[in-house]
């Protein structure tokens, strides 16, 4: 599931540069044809931001685009706006219209790496000046079960708990001092409601796959989980557990007994970014980096946000934060040239920047510019020591109050990561989603019923994969 929503829309592509409609309406999102030009030059199509970009955020690439090219003269790059959706993939590389470099989450890169519908870059990936140093958690979701690398991860996450300082401080809290368990949630959330109205003091997601998502989340920091693999290989779901059964208590507890949840229960990730922008919402669950997002398609102000590690329960050794993020990957169609050629733009563009410091400042810089997040938490790629030389690079330039991130960054690296449920992940969410709305929205909502129906539902879709 990535950070900036873990259901992904339809696809559009916009060409840098372009101003005008007719010209944007000419473009479409397909590999470069041939791979190569008249004069030697190997061509790629890349897709490294997300439909509606800001015109900053495009000028931002475009530079990076020209910085790529003059240092590697061979290779012309033209960078779209795309973004990968599990139900069109399968047409798209059949038709021939994806691009050579395209992104998609933690969640899918694996199943697609193992159903041979990526390239094996593993070749040009172990000449990279970091192919030694990544962090293994993170590099193994994009490690086929042969043991290849087929992609390369970035902007890793962790669950998080968002927060408003302004609002915090309305209600009388102090916005320095999160809450640090789901009772301080709760009671915070409370006065909040309280004294605030009009302002729910926390929500979570509930459609589109969200619901779940946060559902996910609040298992893991329990110490359950949803679904569990045997020595065979066999994953077994199982929503129905107790700590699946605590979290909706909980939110049940928030819902009806204390009214501190408003009277909107459908949030999707982009909807309740802009309901906590707007001052609609005080505390929301989502991924450590969704400041960025808030920023740049909410036009938040920084200055009011907060972010803390959402509470786990330390009593129980199994509990942990569940962790996802995105991973570059390659057109299988691709020649050996252009998979070299994608695995150079990945690292240039992804990688290099946590560990070149000039890099790092130059891009920064251009973030700053174009009042993208320079500072935004994230789980780290390599090791502690990396991730702190790589802040003490961009510190000059960030533009989140290292504050209002510091109760993130100082309690992530004590939290146990988790990966996201391995097998038929969206359906697993899709199918929470009505658990969620119902316990929101239905007092009497019957959640052993509800959860055992789900583990039913998806155990027959896990089963029936097992048989082709």
């Amino acid at each position: 599931m990535k950070s900036l929503k873990p259901r992904r829309l339809g696809s559009k592509v916009v060409a840098l540069g372009i101003a005008t409609a007719a010209s944007v309406a000419m473009l479409s999102a397909c590999s470069s044809d041939g791979g190569s030009s008249s004069n030697g030059q190997v061509n790629l199509v890349v897709a490294p931001v997300l439909p509606g970009a800001t015109a900053d955020a495009l000028k931002t690439l475009d530079t990076r685009v020209k910085e790529f090219e003059k240092k590697n003269p061979d290779i012309h790059v033209k960078a779209i706006e795309y973004q990968w959706t599990a139900s069109t993939f399968a047409a798209e590389l059949a038709g021939g219209t994806l691009p050579d470099v395209f992104n998609v989450p933690f969640t899918d890169s694996k199943t697609l790496a193992n159903n041979g519908q990526l390239a094996d870059i593993t070749t040009p990936f172990k000449q990279t000046s970091t192919a030694d140093k990544w962090n293994k958690n993170v590099l193994n979701v994009a490690t086929g079960d042969n043991g290849k690398i087929y992609g390369i991860p970035w902007g890793p996450y962790a669950m998080a708990l968002s927060y408003n300082r302004d609002i915090f401080t309305q209600a009388g809290l102090d916005p320095d001092k999160p809450p640090t368990t789901l009772d301080e949630i709760e009671a915070d959330a409370k006065t909040i409601a309280e004294k605030v109205p009009g302002v729910a003091g926390y929500m979570q997601m509930t459609k589109d796959s969200t619901g779940g998502w946060n559902l996910a989340t609040s298992t893991y920091a329990l110490g359950g989980r949803l679904e569990s693999t045997g020595s065979d290989g066999k994953v077994t779901v199982k929503t129905d557990n107790d700590q699946t059964k605590q979290a909706l208590t909980w939110l049940k507890k928030l819902r009806w007994g204390d009214n501190s949840m408003g009277s909107n229960f459908l949030w999707d990730w982009s909807g309740i970014n802009q309901g906590f922008a707007s001052g609609k919402i005080a505390m929301y669950m989502s991924g450590s980096d969704v400041i960025g997002s808030l920023m740049q398609a909410n036009g938040f102000d920084p200055s009011k946000y907060g972010v803390t590690t959402y509470p786990i329960d330390t009593s129980n050794s199994k509990a942990g934060i569940l962790s996802g993020g995105n991973v570059d990957v390659v057109n299988v169609k691709d020649t050996p040239e252009q998979i070299a050629a994608a695995v150079k733009w990945i690292d240039f563009y992804r990688t290099q920047p946590q560990v070149n410091e000039s890099d790092a400042v130059t891009l920064a810089k251009s973030n700053k510019a174009g009042n993208q997040a320079v500072n935004a938490p994230t789980l780290p790629l390599f090791d502690k020591a990396t991730w702190q030389q790589y802040q003490t690079w961009i510190k000059p330039y960030a533009n989140i109050p290292a504050g209002n991130v510091k109760p993130f960054n100082d309690g992530i690296f004590s939290q146990t990561i988790v990966p996201e449920p391995p097998a038929h992940t969206q359906d697993l969410y899709a199918a929470l989603d009505s658990v969620v709305q119902a316990v929101l929205t239905d007092k009497n909502a019957d959640v052993d019923t509800l959860l055992k129906g789900v583990d039913t539902k998806i155990q027959a879709l896990i089963d029936a994969d097992a048989k082709k």
